[in-house]
């Protein structure tokens, strides 16, 4: 299954219960549809950077929240259908992070361990340049 993030700008209200009952809405339909939601994180309310328009309503703030999961794009697709007629979606996008695992994790760096720095030079200069290591 592809790994993507969903970028979504709802509209803000006063009571958080709208915000938590769309992104719980979105994450059981992706759950539902066999897709596994590994990561939401919550950007906060913002300014938009222009007035928006969506279901015949202007918006200058909005709240700002992303998910990440995986889902097959039949799952995609049903999700982005789903998002489209919500009303309290200003706007939203998805990226494709990956295929799979690889293509998102990047491998572990190889380090070599400096011991230079824990040896100060021993002539009361500051230079290092004139040492044996």
């Amino acid at each position: 299954m592809p790994f993507y993030q969903m970028l979504c700008i709802a509209s803000h209200f006063r009571e958080y219960k709208h915000i938590k009952e769309l992104v719980t809405m979105s994450a059981k339909h992706i759950m539902d549809q066999g897709g596994v939601v590994r990561n939401i994180e919550y950007w906060g309310t913002q300014t938009l950077p222009q007035p928006m328009r969506r279901h015949r309503q202007v918006y200058t703030i909005g709240d700002y929240w992303t998910m990440y999961f995986d889902t097959s794009p039949h799952g995609l697709k049903s999700l982005t259908g789903v998002i489209r007629r919500d009303p309290r979606v200003i706007r939203w996008t998805m990226v494709k992070q990956g295929d799979k695992v690889g293509d998102v994790v990047l491998p572990r760096e190889k380090t070599v361990m400096r011991t230079d720095y824990l040896n100060p030079p021993r002539d009361g200069s500051t230079s290092w340049s004139g040492l044996d290591l």
